[in-house]
């Protein structure tokens, strides 16, 4: 699997992820989930389009702020006893990091 088509499952898993927290937990959680959500997304269509050697310089702040952004709602979604939808999100974050050290 492609670094492309990996970056593009891993955006799709976010997104189901804000579906899942939709009305479930803390609104600030949330809110991050969709934060590092949005950075991501940005790049969705056009990562296919990046050039090999250039993948590194252009994915690597995208995925380090979605991870902080996600790590942050994880914080919260733990604070306020939602440990389940904080596993959910802890595996997303997983998910970047693994293709993080990828690149």
């Amino acid at each position: 699997m492609t670094i492309s088509d990996r970056y593009r499952d891993l955006v799709n898993e976010a997104a189901q992820l804000v579906q899942k927290l939709d009305g479930t937990a803390d609104d600030k959680a949330v809110q991050g989930v969709r934060q590092g959500l949005a950075g991501l997304e940005e790049l969705k269509e056009q990562v296919g389009e990046i050039p090999r050697i250039r993948l590194e310089v252009e994915l690597t702040p995208v995925l380090l702020a979605a991870h902080t952004r996600l790590d942050r709602a994880r914080l919260l979604l733990e604070e306020a006893g939602a440990e389940d939808l904080a596993v959910a999100v802890w595996d997303v974050e997983q998910k970047i990091y693994r293709l993080l050290n990828e690149l």
